[in-house]
């Protein structure tokens, strides 16, 4: 059975930075992708990184420069540094898991980023 587990949200100060983690199961070399979603309110759900089996990166646009995905394959984790935050990033983040079939979702974790 597939699980992902977010963490590492919080409340922080614009400009300020925070590192999600999500741990996966069972391994995520089982996973053709897997990567970072957000949804802030009253908006769709919107990509923000991922991450292939074989370590190329994909961002969205706008947040190139300042977030940046990471897989540890010996701990089943993936990772997503987010630095000089902006209260326009405030949103629930989502990890997501592909396996070529299914695309899996974490239960999500909350990012607040106060002006």
């Amino acid at each position: 059975q597939v699980q992902l587990v977010e963490s590492g949200g919080g409340l922080v100060q614009a400009g300020g930075s925070l590192r999600l983690s999500c741990a996966a199961s069972p391994s995520i070399g089982s996973f053709v992708d897997m990567g970072w979603h957000r949804q802030a309110p009253g908006k769709q759900r919107e990509l923000v990184a991922a991450v292939t089996r074989g370590g190329i990166t994909n961002y969205a646009d706008s947040l190139k420069g300042r977030f940046t995905i990471s897989r540890d394959n010996t701990k089943n984790m993936v990772y997503l540094q987010m630095n000089n935050l902006k209260p326009e990033d405030t949103a629930v983040y989502y990890c997501a898991a592909h396996d070529s079939t299914y695309l899996y979702w974490g239960q999500g974790t909350q990012v607040t980023v106060s002006s």
